[in-house]
C-alpha cells in the first residue's frame, strides 16, 4: 500500500474509533497530512519509515502538540522542543500522528488514570468495556485499530508490553539505555524505557533501527564505547552457534497459580511447536522472580516521589487559583489538585521508602532483590552480560539463549471489575512483566489468539507471549519473535 493510502485509511480510522479515546491529541488537520503523504510519497528520502502515520505516548514531547502526560497539572503545556527519538522519526519521513492516552505520569496497569478518561480496549464492547492495559493503552489501541502504523511508549514495568498483550500486537521493550530519553519525561529513571507497539516484528524493528543509538543529552544512553562490548559479545555468542535451532528456557516460577488456564494452555501449545521446529525447550529457575514485583513497587515511587517534585505550579505545572496564600499552601494545593489519586498515592509510597526511618527496610532491601533479579537472569542465559565481568569456565549446554514467558496472568479483565480491584490486586498484573524491567532486559510481547468462552457469546480473544533475552542481545530476539510470527500463523 502506498504512504498516501496508508495515511488517509489511518484518518479515516482515527474518526470511526474517537470513541475508543486512544488520543489526547489528535494528529494535523487531515487535508494537511494528505498533503504530507502526497509529499513524502514523492520524493526525498526513501526509509521503511516515509510517510507513515506514528503515534507518541503523550510523555513523550513534541513540537506542536501538548504534552501532557493525562494530567490535569500539564494541561496545555507546549514542550520548546522535540524529544530525540521524535525528531529521529520525523528526519526519517515519519509523520507525527498524534499524542495517545495513558495512565497519568505513567502509573498504571489499565490506562484508566488519565484526566482525559480511560482508553477502551477495541476487543470489549459498549455495553461490556475491556481494559486496554497501561500505561500505553492509548498507543496500542491507536495501532490495534490501524489508526496509525505504529506507536511510540514507555515501559517501565511492562506498560509496552501488557497492553501489547490486552490487544493482540506486538509490543516491544528494548535493553534499558539503547533508545534515548531526552524529552521523555520520567517516572523512575532507572527502569524508564522507550518502547514500540506494532502490528507486528518486523515493524517494530524498522522502528526499532530509527531511533536507536548514543544520544550525548541522555546520560543513561549506552556510549559507543560499550555499544561495541556490547557488538563484540554478540559476535562470540554467534561464533559458537551451529545451526538456527534455539535453547529456549521456561521459568517455573511463571507457572503461577493465578495464571488463566487459557493463558496457561496457549503457552504450552506454543512451546509444543517450538519443540517440533527443532528448538530445545529447557525448565530454568529464577528464584528472585517472587520478590520482584514487590521491590518494583518500592524502587518505582521511590524514584517518581522525586521527580514529580518539581510539578508545583511555580517550576512546572498549572497553579491552582488561590491568591495570597502562604507558599507552602500553595504547592500543597495545586499538587492536591492537578495530580490525581493513583499519583499522589505512589508519591506517598515513595517518600516513606526514602524517609530516614524507612530507607534501610524498604529501599535498600529491594535494591538487594533488583540485584537478585539481574543475576538470576545472568545464570540461565547462555551469552554473557556484555556490562559486568564475564563468567568463567565452560558455558554450560544448559544455558538458554531466550526466555519465553506469558506477557499477563489474564485475559483483559472488564473496566467494570476494575473499580472493585484493591491497589495490591491491580498491581499484580505486571508480575509477568517486571523482573525484566528490573533487570534491563530486552522483552517482546507477541499476540496468540485463543477461543474465549463468554456468558453472551463466544469471540477471539489474545492471549500475549513474551520473549526475554540476555542484554544487548536485542536483534537475537526480535529475529527469533518474526518467526515465532510466521510459526503461528501456519498454525491457525
Amino acid at each position: 500500500m502506498s504512504s498516501f493510502l496508508h495515511v488517509e485509511r489511518c484518518l479515516a480510522n482515527q474518526k470511526s474509533f474517537k470513541a475508543l479515546n486512544a488520543f489526547i491529541t489528535a494528529g494535523p488537520q487531515g487535508q494537511h497530512v494528505l498533503r504530507r503523504g502526497r509529499t513524502d510519497e514523492s520524493n526525498l528520502k526513501n526509509t521503511p519509515l516515509t510517510g507513515q502515520l506514528i503515534a507518541v505516548k503523550d510523555n513523550i514531547c513534541t513540537i506542536g502538540f501538548p504534552t501532557t502526560c493525562g494530567s490535569a497539572i500539564l494541561k496545555g503545556f507546549q514542550s520548546p522542543y522535540n524529544a530525540h527519538i521524535v525528531q529521529k522519526l520525523e528526519d526519517a519521513g515519519a509523520i507525527i500522528a498524534g499524542k495517545t492516552n495513558l495512565d497519568e505520569f505513567g502509573m498504571g496497569s489499565h490506562s484508566t488514570h488519565s484526566v482525559f478518561g480511560a482508553v477502551h480496549n477495541a476487543l470489549g464492547t459498549s455495553e461490556v468495556p475491556l481494559s486496554a492495559g497501561g500505561s500505553s493503552g492509548g498507543s496500542a489501541v491507536a495501532v490495534a485499530t490501524k489508526q496509525c502504523w505504529a506507536a511510540l511508549g514507555t515501559d517501565t514495568g511492562g506498560s509496552v508490553r501488557l497492553p501489547a498483550a490486552y490487544t493482540g500486537i506486538v509490543g516491544f521493550k528494548p535493553s534499558y539505555g539503547l533508545i534515548s530519553r531526552y524529552g521523555v519525561v520520567a517516572y523512575a529513571n532507572s527502569m524508564d524505557t522507550v518502547g514500540i507497539l506494532a502490528p507486528k516484528g518486523s515493524v517494530a524493528r524498522n522502528v526499532f533501527d530509527h531511533i536507536r543509538g548514543y544520544d550525548a543529552s541522555d546520560p543513561t544512553s549506552i556510549r559507543p564505547s560499550t555499544l561495541k562490548r556490547i557488538h563484540e559479545t554478540v559476535e562470540s555468542r554467534n561464533a559458537h552457534r551451529i545451526g538456527k535451532s534455539l535453547r529456549i528456557g521456561v521459568p517455573t516460577e511463571y507457572n503461577i497459580e493465578e495464571l488463566q488456564p487459557g493463558v496457561r494452555s496457549a503457552w504450552l501449545k506454543v512451546l509444543q511447536h517450538l519443540q517440533a521446529e527443532g528448538h530445545s525447550i529447557y525448565p530454568v529457575s529464577l528464584p528472585a522472580t517472587k520478590l520482584a514485583l514487590s521491590a518494583y513497587y518500592v524502587i518505582a515511587p521511590a524514584e517518581a516521589s522525586s521527580n514529580l517534585a518539581k510539578y508545583d505550579g511555580v517550576r512546572y505545572g498549572n497553579q491552582a487559583g488561590h491568591k495570597g496564600v502562604p507558599g507552602s499552601v500553595l504547592f500543597a494545593t495545586t499538587r492536591g489538585e492537578g495530580l490525581g489519586e493513583e499519583v499522589r498515592k505512589r508519591i506517598l509510597l515513595g517518600a516513606y521508602s526514602l524517609s530516614a526511618s524507612a530507607i534501610d527496610n524498604y529501599f535498600i532491601q529491594a535494591q538487594r532483590v533488583r540485584r537478585r533479579v539481574q543475576e538470576d537472569f545472568d545464570q540461565v542465559f547462555a551469552m554473557d552480560n556484555p556490562l559486568i565481568s564475564q563468567r568463567s569456565g565452560d558455558p554450560d549446554s544448559e544455558k538458554v539463549d531466550v526466555l519465553l514467558t506469558p506477557t499477563a496472568p489474564s485475559t483483559p479483565p472488564t473496566l467494570a471489575s476494575l473499580a472493585s480491584r484493591t491497589s495490591v490486586e491491580t498491581y499484580r498484573d505486571d508480575v509477568m512483566t517486571v523482573p525484566a524491567s528490573l533487570a534491563g532486559l530486552p522483552a517482546i510481547s507477541l499476540p496468540v489468539q485463543m477461543e474465549c468462552n463468554h456468558k453472551e457469546s463466544e469471540r477471539k480473544s489474545w492471549v500475549g507471549l513474551q520473549v526475554i533475552a540476555q542484554y544487548g542481545d536485542d536483534d537475537m530476539m526480535l529475529g527469533f519473535a518474526e518467526d515465532l510470527e510466521n510459526l503461528l500463523q501456519s498454525h491457525r
